[in-house]
């Protein structure tokens, strides 16, 4: 069951698509679902992404934490000194918004 404010999900930029999802595959035994070209989804112990898209990877893994109330979430990060690095935005599956953190670490929060 989710809960607000656990880590839910993780994106890792993807490169070569093809290639890491080989990798993976081959390495580990992982499985995906591809949504479109660039991004493949792995459920693998937590669940995860890839994300070949350069206009949107962010270049290091992106931690993701789930909310129940994105709009109540987000007022609870700003009010505890979060800074938000991308408004609240809709993608395949749900909506979110990233937010940078104190100590300057970008993270996201997602909502169905």
């Amino acid at each position: 069951m989710r809960e607000d404010g656990k880590i839910d999900y993780v994106e890792l930029p993807g490169g070569d698509i093809a290639g890491t999802k080989g990798f993976y595959a081959e390495a580990f035994g992982w499985t995906f679902t591809d949504y479109g070209p660039s991004y493949a989804a792995f459920s693998e112990g937590l669940d995860g992404g890839f994300d070949a898209d350069v206009t949107e990877a962010v270049q290091k893994p992106l931690v993701i934490l789930y909310a129940h109330d994105l709009e109540a979430m987000e007022a609870k990060v700003r009010a505890a000194g979060g800074t938000i690095t991308r408004p609240i935005f809709s993608f395949p599956g749900g909506r979110r918004f990233h937010f940078a953190d104190p100590a300057g670490n970008e993270l996201a929060v997602w909502s169905e």
